[in-house]
């Protein structure tokens, strides 16, 4: 199969009578070639942060614009890891705790999104479940191309694979291990059997 036909294909979808208004994103979008990227919510808090969680990882800011900036950030590295973009972004969900911050975090999207416009779904919540500290937590969808996804199942099975041999050898070398301490021990057992009545008495009138 060529790279041009594993290439991703996405489209916009507007109303025929659309009004000529600023939007910040896309009334919906239609995938018709490529892989979906399904992330977790992310907050502004670390991606790998600890379970039971710790209060020293949640020191976060108190304003939405610097948690966006966190929380783009962290979506970024995320899509980044899968070969993605921000520009690859088709569906996110926006939950945040006081919707009067609505247009703090629409700044901060408009300046890491430029003129893409994703299909977006935004909450009021009264808290989130990852810590109190947390305003704002985003889970989005995007498009991969299939060399992209490829890549990464590459990548994965190679670590299982390291892991696997990793794991082999160790099998190995401890089952080598008890098998020459149990020949040791046979022989030791078999030394102590061909030794001549002789040599015992002879240590025991010694004694």
């Amino acid at each position: 199969m060529s790279c041009s036909l594993m290439a991703k294909d996405l489209r916009a979808v507007h109303h025929p009578d659309k009004r000529h208004v600023e939007m910040p994103y896309a009334p919906a979008l239609l995938v018709r070639r490529g892989s979906l990227l399904f992330l977790s919510g992310l907050t502004a808090a670390p991606v790998y942060h600890s379970h039971p969680h710790r209060e020293e990882e949640f020191d976060l800011p108190p304003r939405m614009r610097d948690q966006a900036v966190l929380v783009m950030e962290n979506l970024k590295t995320t899509l980044a890891a899968a070969g993605c973009a921000l520009s690859d972004v088709v569906a996110a969900t926006r939950y945040l705790t006081d919707v009067a911050e609505q247009d703090d975090l629409n700044a901060v999207w408009a300046s890491y999104l430029g003129a893409h416009r994703p299909t977006t779904t935004t909450v009021e919540v009264s808290r989130l479940a990852t810590h109190a500290n947390c305003r704002i937590e985003i889970s989005v969808i995007a498009l991969a191309d299939d060399m992209a996804a490829r890549s990464v199942h590459r990548s994965g099975r190679a670590r299982r694979n390291g892991r696997a041999r990793r794991n082999g050898r160790a099998r190995r070398s401890g089952r080598a291990r008890r098998s020459g301490r149990a020949r040791r021990s046979r022989r030791r057992a078999e030394r102590i059997q061909e030794k001549p009545e002789g040599s015992k008495r002879k240590s025991a009138g010694r004694r």
